[in-house]
């Protein structure tokens, strides 16, 4: 079993910086994507940023310019630097993995950790 823990949420204001942090603990096989997603309240959770194992970025373009993305592999870290905050960036953030063992493949999600732009 694979456990993911968020932290860096609260509140910020609009034009701010704010850095999240995901590690991953437990029977790690490889980590092959790490991705973060939000969902605003009344709203579907949509992904933010991901990182493949080979580095290759991908942003939703609200963020892109804005945020971006970086892994550790060797500390099983996924982070998500956020700049010039914007109010509609206020959400639940949480990270996600996708990590292969040597039976399946299978996703994991932290806990979420609330990011909140407000004056």
């Amino acid at each position: 079993q694979v456990q993911l823990v968020e932290s860096g949420g609260g509140l910020v204001q609009p034009g701010g910086s704010l850095r999240l942090s995901c590690v991953a603990s437990g029977s790690i096989g490889r980590i092959v994507y790490m991705g973060w997603y939000r969902q605003a309240p009344g709203k579907q959770r949509d992904m933010v940023a991901g990182i493949s194992s080979s580095d290759i970025t991908m942003y939703t373009d609200s963020v892109k310019g804005r945020f971006t993305i970086s892994r550790e592999n060797a500390k099983n870290t996924v982070n998500l630097q956020m700049n010039n905050v914007k109010p509609e960036d206020t959400a639940v953030y949480y990270c996600k993995m996708t990590v292969v063992s040597a039976l399946n493949i299978n996703d994991y999600w932290g806990q979420g950790t609330q990011v909140t732009v407000s004056s």
